[in-house]
């Protein structure tokens, strides 16, 4: 089985490894697959159009991606405090 992750330039590539971590490719938000915010994104149905999946969040920040406010708070406290 193969999986469709984003690379640092932030285009797709094939992984026979499952990524680690999801996002949203509209909002440019990353977090854990099981973030209670996705899921419930997940479950009202578009959401899953816009669903990217990362290797490691060094990966999904180099695209440009934030942390989750809901499942990475202190990530996200700290990218917040670092935009001034």
């Amino acid at each position: 089985m193969t999986y469709t992750l984003l690379g640092a330039d932030g285009k797709p590539y094939r992984s026979a490894v499952p990524g680690a971590l999801g996002g949203h490719r509209r909002l440019r938000i990353y977090g854990r697959l099981d973030c209670p915010a996705a899921l419930r994104a997940l479950s009202r149905g578009p959401y899953a159009a816009h669903r990217v999946f990362f290797a490691d969040e060094r990966t999904a920040v180099a695209a440009g991606y934030r942390p989750c406010a809901v499942c990475l708070r202190a990530e996200y406290l700290a990218w917040k405090s670092a935009r001034g």
